[in-house]
């Protein structure tokens, strides 16, 4: 996990919460009030519920509050505050999403002009708002290609990961992260590589699940009041899909299949754009087409990054340019000092 990690102090707690049946999600938060909350969005969600489940529709409003965790006696529960607050960060500024794009595929790449990041965003809100800005800033930060069907000439517009997996994989972070004390100053970290994205989770697994478990039995649930308060508000279905719906998506995207990691208190999951057959894919894609058709001519590094409409010339080549010229479509001029400023790069018939 980049950042720090809870420490062994977490792992006593994390092992002694799940033997316990501790449940941070409904923990006391004292300087919130009912008064505080969004009243329409409280009131909504009480309607969902007595819509839903008929023993609570003869109730009153405070009997609700109480039963369903919104509140224990006079103090609003953690649940309550990250989903009808205006604004839950004034309490716990840490809970939240630091979104950040790579230049590269290693931390620490650096882009053309010298920086860190491409894209640098704090997410904030309620859940349902952090899960909506969170998937934008995905969308904005990949790129949409349009892929022509050999066979029926259909043309599909497709991005670079699967948007459904995507919003799986930042939904678990949100509803299955520690909510407790020990974790509570760690954000949940959404960072785009050039070839993958990775969404580290604090808190690791719960429970008795492993890694090589996740999707195929039912798991322990360590926020249950907080997921089914989402399953109401139709954000989420909270029937253990998640992560078979991933492996799903990626599965029809012809993607590599996704990396699930436990490591140091944090949960990890990787979504990587690299297709099982890479050139399959990009002889379809009409993008890629143009830029091949475009290099007839050569043309410099600055030359490409103008045409396919980017800012950043190292990312242009490295995503576009390197994978045709490792599958030969694409040759140097000067092939033996391929960072020449005076390289050009040009398309020929590809080899068989």
């Amino acid at each position: 996990m980049y950042g720090g990690a809870p420490g062994w102090k977490f792992d006593y707690y994390s092992y002694e919460a799940y033997r316990r049946k501790y449940q941070d999600d409904i923990r006391e938060v004292p300087r919130v009030t009912l008064m505080s909350l969004d009243q329409e969005e409280l009131n909504r969600y009480v309607e969902l519920l007595k819509r839903g489940k008929q023993r609570l529709a003869t109730l009153d409003n405070e009997s609700i509050y109480e039963l369903m965790s919104i509140k224990r006696g006079e103090k609003v529960t953690l649940s309550a505050t990250l989903l009808f607050s205006p604004y839950p960060q004034a309490y716990f500024p840490q809970l939240c999403i630091t979104a950040i794009v790579i230049p590269g595929r290693t931390i620490g790449s650096l882009g053309d002009m010298g920086e860190r990041f491409s894209d640098n965003q704090r997410i904030e809100g309620t859940i349902p708002e952090m899960l909506d800005e969170a998937l934008l800033f995905v969308k904005r930060n990949m790129r949409t290609k349009t892929i022509i069907s050999p066979t029926t000439g259909r043309r599909t517009d497709r991005t670079d990961y699967p948007i459904t997996a995507v919003r799986e994989a930042i939904i678990n972070a949100l509803v299955h992260r520690d909510y407790s004390i020990h974790t509570e100053g760690m954000p949940i970290q959404l960072i785009m590589f050039e070839d993958r994205i990775e969404i580290h989770n604090p808190g690791g697994l719960y429970g008795r699940i492993t890694i090589d478990q996740l999707g195929k039995i039912q798991p322990d649930t360590r926020n249950p009041v907080l997921a089914s308060a989402l399953e109401t508000l139709g954000i989420i279905e909270n029937r253990y899909s998640g992560i078979p719906t991933i492996r799903m998506e990626m599965e029809k995207y012809n993607l590599r299949q996704p990396e699930f990691l436990d490591e140091r208190g944090s949960f990890i999951v990787k979504l990587y754009k690299e297709s099982k057959n890479d050139y399959e894919d990009m002889s379809n894609d009409e993008e890629t087409n143009n830029l091949i058709v475009f290099c007839k001519t050569p043309r410099t590094r600055k030359e490409i990054c103008d045409y396919l409409g980017l800012n950043s010339v190292t990312y242009a080549i490295q995503t576009y340019v390197n994978p045709l010229v490792e599958a030969g479509v694409i040759k140097l001029s000067i092939p033996d000092k391929p960072k020449s400023p005076k390289q050009l790069y040009y398309s020929v018939e590809r080899e068989k």
